[in-house]
């Protein structure tokens, strides 16, 4: 197999408190090949966009990352330093965040932004960014002409697919996505959704995708993480978890969202809150709220356990593994 294009080895992040050390983050593993589209999904709180940060190299104290590894094309991110990362940034791998209006500049047309970002990473003509713009938001749907509008006066749809725009001026390998889609109807969602595909496949770059929406990467991305109170909890193939997730969490996350399809059920939900990362409950964490506990849960930390494609943090599937192995 060639070297993948991302490796996450055991990566954890700690955030320093008032109250001790605080995980957010705990061992996460993960693999991302050329052009595939991986997805990390999971409650508020679940420790997925920091997890995206630890990734791009965007942590800020109070955050750190204790153990682990992240290796884009074989170079480790974490033991470089600011200036090495700024190299690498829009080139190799970029980031779109969250809310475009506050990662964008209010006070910088398009076309002054896109042009920073440009000078800094090699030596362009005027006329070779101008094209290069044009080009780029030609992708994304948007007329040229909005290279001389601000964030303000672009709508919300818009501003997102100007970042998006943004984050392809320099081709880069890896396009690293917090939630783009969280501000928008789900008209706007599924259109979005829909181009990040189209542009994946046309020009071939990978995608690591950060959601709370199972429903929205259902049927866009290749791999699937379902992350819980800083853990992954089921890690696999998409169609798999999504038609048999083998974790009782994921199984709570899809009974959660309506279906369009198949007779009409009641919407379960998942009773209780996430755990205080401060003081996570022993055992597996999530048996305060699962509804298939049975004793050895609140002991015994569970480990990813292989149930077919995909691995799954639940002892119900210790015996299954255990005849797997032996």
């Amino acid at each position: 197999m060639p070297e993948p294009l991302l490796a996450v080895h055991d990566l954890s992040v700690v955030y320093e408190t008032d109250r001790g050390p605080v995980t957010a983050v705990d061992g996460v593993q993960l693999t991302v090949r050329e052009g595939e589209f991986a997805a990390v999904v999971g409650e508020s709180g679940c420790g997925k966009s920091t997890l995206l940060f630890a990734i791009a190299g965007l942590l800020s104290p109070p955050a750190r990352i204790s153990t682990g590894s992240v290796r884009l094309r074989g170079a480790d991110l974490v033991a470089m330093t600011e200036r090495e990362l700024n190299e690498l940034r829009w080139r190799d791998y970029s980031v779109v965040l969250q809310s475009a209006m506050n990662a964008l500049n209010p006070v910088a047309t398009l076309a002054a932004q896109y042009k920073d970002a440009m000078a800094a990473h090699g030596t362009y003509t005027k006329e070779q960014i101008h094209d290069r713009s044009v080009e780029v938001l030609r992708l994304v749907g948007i007329d040229p002409v909005h290279l001389r509008s601000y964030p303000h006066q672009l709508s919300g749809g818009m501003r997102q697919r100007a970042m998006i725009a943004m984050a392809l001026l320099l081709t880069p390998d890896l396009v690293i996505m917090d939630e783009p889609t969280s501000a928008l109807d789900v008209v706007a969602q599924r259109s979005l959704m829909v181009q990040i595909k189209e542009l994946q496949q046309l020009l071939g770059f990978a995608v690591v995708f950060v959601t709370h929406d199972m429903s929205l990467v259902s049927h866009f991305s290749d791999q699937l993480l379902v992350m819980y109170a800083g853990q992954v909890v089921e890690q696999g193939p998409t169609r798999p978890v999504f038609d048999q997730p083998s974790h009782p969490y994921s199984r709570g996350l899809l009974e959660a969202f309506p279906s369009i399809r198949g007779p009409r059920v009641p919407l379960r939900g998942i009773p209780g809150s996430p755990p205080d990362l401060a003081a996570p409950p022993s055992g597996c964490r999530f048996h305060p709220r699962c509804p298939l506990v049975f004793e050895p849960c609140d002991a015994v930390q569970p480990s990813l356990y292989a149930v077919g494609a995909v691995r799954s943090r639940c002892l119900l599937h210790t015996s299954a593994a255990t005849e797997a192995t032996s």
